[in-house]
């Protein structure tokens, strides 16, 4: 069986970090908690849990901070979670069996981060991350925000799941201040620092700019094929809130350029004729994200799991309505 050291960086998180904890159980056998400059009662909190507390200046860097929390770390694996992550009881028990099943010459164990949510609780927004990465591998995290490791070795996929619940909303110009400090600075960053940016840019509705931040990502010949689907598909949304409607439906078609179609592009596809009132053009793009869902890995990029079935059947029954077949409609 593996051993697991949690590790994580926190800074004024007494709402969440008792929650997070807690929802962990005995899937960590030793826990690291570096605080960044908390001001609440976030190491009280984590007091109760562990006394491998540790201090790091706050310098606008989340990688360096989540190598320095690995740097204390003594188990076979670190294991990552942010505060306002908790692992539900069926997914804390498909860790803990995880960690009796591993095989031992695993490098990188890559798993379900779900991220935004229905009324109901159920995921409509969905990524891998690396979650548990060998100590003595050698990895390092790259990248001052939206930091990650580049993954190598022996890889392994795992459907133990981390949920991520905010309570509070965090700073929403923070990580575009690091971008731009970046910038000024005249700093190295990668292709991967690009398309982060104009996802900043486009969350903070500055679409113009975000658009040209899109287009310059997507000339960058080292970026990843996942995240140039992701940015046609943001390209999208930012030249449609724009009303660049042409320029819009031409940039999920341009998605097609990186790999083969994903559902995700296929229902914005055909939202956009649904909203043209061209009911067959966008029942045939409906029909295509359902073929096109059986092809798709589970792990390719950002998921979207209700253009995986339910989205596309729903618009499927506008569609047959509008067309006349009401039979078709109804079943």
């Amino acid at each position: 069986m593996i051993s697991v050291s949690l590790c994580m960086i926190v800074r004024d998180e007494e709402n969440v970090l008792a929650r997070c904890l807690e929802s962990v159980g005995d899937v960590a056998d030793e826990i690291i908690i570096v605080d960044t400059g908390s001001r609440d009662s976030t190491r009280s909190i984590a007091e109760r849990y562990t006394s491998h507390i540790f201090d790091f200046p706050w310098i606008d860097d989340f990688s360096a901070a989540r190598n320095f929390s690995f740097s204390k770390a003594s188990k076979d694996y670190c294991m990552w979670l942010d505060a306002d992550d908790l692992l539900l009881p069926a997914d804390r028990e498909r860790f803990l069996e995880l960690k009796q099943t591993l095989p031992p010459d695993t490098d990188i164990v890559f798993c379900p981060y779900h991220t935004a949510f229905d009324r109901d609780g159920i995921p409509v927004f969905s990524c891998y991350r690396e979650r548990l990465i060998r100590r003595t591998a050698g990895f390092c995290w790259q990248g001052a925000v939206h930091e990650a490791i580049t993954p190598s070795g022996n890889i392994y996929r795992c459907e133990a799941a981390v949920t991520h619940r905010k309570i509070k909303p965090g700073d929403p110009g923070r990580n575009l201040r690091i971008y731009e400090k970046l910038f000024s600075e005249g700093r190295p960053v990668s292709a991967r620092d690009r398309f982060y940016y104009a996802r900043e840019l486009m969350d903070l509705r500055r679409f113009d700019a975000a658009v040209q931040a899109f287009e310059r990502f997507l000339e960058d010949p080292c970026g990843w094929s996942e995240n140039k689907i992701e940015a046609c598909l943001n390209l999208f949304k930012c030249q449609k809130a724009l009303g660049q409607t042409e320029q819009a439906l031409q940039s999920l078609f341009r998605a097609f350029l990186y790999d083969h179609p994903r559902p995700e592009t296929c229902c914005a596809i055909g939202q956009h004729f649904i909203e043209q009132q061209a009911w067959e053009n966008a029942a045939w793009w409906f029909y295509a994200a359902l073929k096109t869902a059986g092809k798709s890995r589970p792990g390719d990029g950002f998921i979207q799991p209700d253009c995986y079935g339910w989205l596309p059947y729903i618009q499927l029954c506008v569609c047959s309505w509008h067309l006349g077949d009401r039979r078709r409609a109804i079943l």
